[in-house]
């Protein structure tokens, strides 16, 4: 056993470990897996007799790209599923290395599209569906928001929640970073090193990327109008220090430009897409490396007229959903996140 452990992978072995334990039988749903145009997903369905139809939740699970699964979060959908009163969709997205970016943002699209078509034959009204994700699921659900926000050949999405989402690849220096930049689960380096996993790329980037070396001045200049320490509010810069000036090496930015594309980065969007987007509920903790990506995507949204709910969890902590539903091992965190989560989909 221990040189079979020590032959796999390390991203083999952490998917072993967050693959989490099976759930028991559920006498409250109806449990099914399914494929959406291709795309691996089970839904979970309340057993009790509507009078009307339903709510509708798209669920994009979070673990980097790379890690997790539909099981991972099979206590997190079924919670979702029972509370709120609503059928739960959970993508089970395929992941990287193996199935090279964009397919993971390709396929939560697909399955969206899916579901808002065929919304009905699930007894849910096409015109409440939300979409919601944590961490990386958060980042496919702010894309598929903005992809399909000008589309006019299928339903409108009717909200969406991104719980401690990861939206923007340009600054590694954020108050968020430095704040929390060794904190369990996410540390600012690891943030960085399963990017370039994520997208194939070679890991040796890293010390560069998380000194801004990618970004040229031009980009810089391009975004800082969305992108900066500036914009956060001064509650959540104690002990911040701007980073001394670096160095652009073009080298760098070459071989990451996926880091500049809005599937990868969010915040990118223009203006013309961020104004489409449906209400939004922005979940952030406190120590989280991403916070401030939560709070820089809320003045974007707001400054565009789209509705916001904000929850900023000063206990919270990333990951702290995956954590959800495991009795001791679980934190008080993890349930106020999933609390406000459905009070947000029960209002829509």
């Amino acid at each position: 056993m221990i040189f079979r452990l020590s032959s796999l992978s390390a991203h083999t072995l952490v998917r072993l470990i967050t693959d989490g334990l099976p759930a028991y039988w559920d006498s409250q749903l109806f449990i099914k897996d399914l494929n959406f145009d291709g795309v691996p997903v089970r839904i979970y369905l309340p057993r009790e007799p509507s009078a009307s139809k339903r709510r509708g939740v798209i669920f994009f699970h979070g673990g980097c790209g790379i890690f997790a699964s539909i099981r991972t979060y099979e206590r997190v959908c079924r919670y979702l599923a029972r509370k709120s009163d609503s059928v739960v969709v959970s993508v089970g997205y395929h992941l990287a290395p193996e199935h090279k970016y964009p397919a993971q943002t390709l396929e939560c699209i697909t399955a969206t599209v899916h579901f808002l078509k065929n919304a009905e034959t699930y007894g849910v009204d096409p015109t409440r569906i939300i979409v919601c994700g944590d961490s990386v699921g958060g980042t496919y659900t702010a894309s598929v928001c903005q992809e399909l926000g000008q589309r006019t050949d299928i339903p409108k999405i009717r909200a969406q929640v991104l719980i401690y989402p990861f939206l923007q690849a340009l600054n590694f220096n954020l108050p968020s970073h430095q704040k929390n930049a060794a904190t369990a689960f996410l540390s600012r380096e690891h943030t960085v090193h399963f990017i370039l996993k994520y997208l194939r790329k070679d890991c040796s980037l890293k010390e560069p990327i998380l000194a801004g070396s990618h970004v040229p001045e031009s980009i810089n200049l391009k975004y800082r109008k969305w992108i900066n320490p500036d914009l956060i509010p001064e509650a959540f810069k104690l002990g911040y220090k701007p980073p001394h000036p670096t160095l652009f090496l073009p080298q760098v930015h070459e071989e990451v430009q996926e880091l500049f594309e809005p599937w990868i980065s969010p915040l990118l969007a223009e203006d013309s897409v961020i104004c489409g987007l449906p209400d939004t509920c922005i979940i952030t903790c406190e120590h989280d490396v991403l916070r401030d990506d939560g709070l820089l995507y809320k003045k974007r949204l707001e400054d565009n007229n789209v509705r916001v709910t904000w929850h900023n969890m000063e206990k919270g902590f990333h990951c702290a959903v995956g954590f959800f539903g495991y009795g001791i091992f679980s934190f008080p965190s993890s349930s106020t996140i999933m609390k406000y989560t459905v009070d947000f989909i029960k209002g829509c």
